[in-house]
């Protein structure tokens, strides 16, 4: 069993630090001040080859899961904020297209997406339905040559920055539960579509948004898959995108135990570097076994994806356990640092808080309880 990473990863991941590095790092700041992240970023990630598909001989296909996990968990350790909207776009928006596009969209689709030109949010959340993914309540009526949509999308990250939307809606009111929904491509220019930034304090710099939908129509090519089946595919969108969101979580744990490991090496207290205290030294030794752990548990889940296998069991637990030491080890390390922690621009405050954020992504940790649970009851 081989554990080390693939040539083409190292390599590719050493570019990508030199990428951050020169065009991300130095402006982090001005970005988290506005509230905004250039959409120059994404033009620079998809003309690197990095925004999570390639075109091969005329073909796009995803890149491999674990290059993703490994890049992703770069990018998070500095910045969650701008980590979850390239996230958003690869692997909510731009992978909904390369799994549910018929073949004559999907190069219309995709191959602005991966260049970075068109940026693709996922709209699913409202203010009833979160966990709960069925519950939607906005409408989809067919009408001549299409469909015209009603309803609001609550909480819907790049909703701001993105060009285009995945949005479902109940195409069919008395249809069953797992067959009501539908998915459709939206144009978040047309006619109809009104946009309202939110005011939140996690994964800055990125934008949380609401969307409102008023008798806007979409064309009916732009039905996303097949029509009742909106359902099943927002959920498998979910179960991909677990991966990603896992790796940025754990980018998330080493950011702040990096931070906090640091400063606990120079902080004195009581006369004695705080690392000369047995539980604080003891502390960081659980926190950075788990993180590798998790790791472990992370690129399996990535490894068997990429060989083609069902990965939806692993995925969940993934995507729980670096939840789990990303939430434990940010709040340890910004203890660390004392009162300064509760200081907005620290570079510690934000870790804590990102933490948080990641345990709502991609279904909630009850959420993935009640799918490991139940596939543990299958299996035995």
């Amino acid at each position: 069993m081989d554990f080390s990473l693939p040539d083409e990863v190292l390599n590719e991941e050493k570019r990508y630090k030199e990428f951050i590095a020169e065009h991300m790092i130095p402006h982090l700041s001005s970005w988290y001040q506005e509230g905004k992240i250039p959409r120059d970023l994404f033009l620079g990630l998809g003309q690197q080859g990095w925004l999570g598909f390639e075109n091969k001989n005329g073909r796009v296909v995803e890149q491999s899961a674990l290059k993703q996990a490994v890049l992703y968990e770069y990018l998070a350790k500095h910045s969650p904020g701008v980590a979850v909207a390239v996230l958003v776009h690869i692997s909510l928006g731009t992978l909904g297209c390369s799994l549910f596009a018929s073949q004559s969209r999907r190069s219309l689709l995709l191959d602005p997406a991966i260049r970075g030109e068109t940026l693709i949010c996922l709209g699913n959340t409202e203010p009833t339905a979160g966990s709960d993914v069925a519950n939607i309540g906005m409408r989809a009526a067919r009408v001549d040559g299409g469909w015209l949509l009603n309803g609001t999308k609550a909480y819907v990250t790049n909703g701001s920055l993105s060009d285009l939307a995945l949005v479902t809606a109940i195409s069919d009111p008395d249809a069953s539960r797992n067959e009501r929904l539908s998915m459709f491509v939206v144009d978040l220019t047309a006619k109809g579509v009104s946009r309202k930034k939110l005011n939140k304090k996690v994964w800055i710099p990125s934008d949380l948004t609401r969307i409102h939908l008023k008798d806007v129509f979409v064309p009916a090519e732009n039905l996303l898959g097949r029509e009742g089946r909106g359902l099943q595919q927002v959920l498998e969108i979910f179960t991909h995108s677990r991966l990603s969101i896992g790796a940025l979580t754990l980018g998330t744990a080493v950011g702040a135990f990096e931070l906090g490991l640091q400063h606990a090496k120079k902080r004195e207290i009581f006369g004695r570097n705080i690392f000369d205290f047995q539980a604080k030294s003891f502390e960081a030794a659980d926190h950075w076994s788990k993180i590798e752990a998790a790791r472990l548990m992370l690129w399996k889940a990535c490894w068997m994806k990429d060989q083609g296998q069902d990965f939806r069991f692993e995925a969940s637990m993934a995507k729980y356990v670096t939840v789990e030491i990303a939430r434990a080890v940010s709040t340890w390390a910004a203890d660390l640092f004392g009162a300064a922690s509760v200081i907005l621009d620290h570079p510690i405050h934000k870790f804590p808080m990102d933490a948080w954020a990641s345990s709502l992504g991609e279904g909630t940790q009850d959420v993935q309880k009640l799918i490991i649970s139940r596939e543990l009851m299958n299996r035995n």
